[in-house]
């Protein structure tokens, strides 16, 4: 029987490609795309992607986007309050769903910690590129035509002047020693717009970077006209 699977999708290259890996196995069905979306600000929680890019990005896979909206100040419990009925309206469409997969890649303690909320809730996390070597990974992306922009950068690990930055190989010979070819230590975060898991690529316009909380900088992207 094939395992239906639920994705957690930030619209980054992690999320992405843990797509386009899931769809290459035999026996698994990717049946939708979980974002975690920030109230107020209508933006994925991490990434600070759009919305409306977030939308598309699932349109152009041919997945539906779940939703899991959570307060500006949310702390675990809330998180998980909120996590639990966005899972609930999942099975509600999908009975047999009790899989999610995450694009974790290497932080063993984040692995830790999803594996233990989740099982509490019944449910099988799934991390199809976890260990993977990351330079590697982030080399096998560009070559296979994944194409996304830095839209978050943690100006305490790595220039904010890379902010806006396209996710190629030039970016990767200009990262400094010390940070990770995929931002896995949370140095940067990716807005994806094409790549083998869509079906045909986003037409995304860069806006403008902006420093918040005097560390991280963001960088719009919005859907073209």
């Amino acid at each position: 029987m094939t395992t239906q699977v639920l994705l957690s999708w930030s619209g980054g290259k992690d999320a992405a490609w843990a797509l386009h890996e899931l769809q290459q196995r035999d026996g698994i069905e990717v049946v939708a795309l979980l974002s975690t979306l920030t109230e107020g600000y209508d933006r994925s929680s991490m990434q600070g992607v759009r919305r409306q890019v977030l939308l598309a990005q699932a349109d152009a896979a041919g997945l539906p986007l779940l939703e899991a909206w959570i307060p500006q100040s949310c702390d675990n419990a809330v998180y998980l309050q909120r996590m639990t009925a966005a899972l609930h309206e999942a099975q509600q469409c999908w009975p047999r769903l009790a899989s999610i997969a995450f694009g974790d890649l290497l932080l063993e303690d984040i692995r830790q910690w999803r594996e233990q909320q989740y099982a509490t809730l019944g449910w099988q996390p799934l991390f199809p590129l976890f260990g993977r070597d990351t330079t590697a990974l982030a080399r096998q992306m560009i070559a296979n035509g994944l194409h996304a922009q830095l839209c978050c950068v943690d100006s305490e690990r790595l220039d904010a002047g890379f902010a806006g930055r396209v996710f190629d190989q030039a970016f990767l010979d200009e990262l400094p020693a010390g940070i990770d070819a995929c931002g896995e230590n949370g140095e940067f975060h990716t807005c994806v717009s094409a790549g083998p898991m869509f079906r045909a690529p986003l037409k995304l316009e860069q806006g403008d970077s902006v420093l918040r909380e005097n560390r991280y900088a963001y960088t719009d992207f919005t859907l073209a006209l």
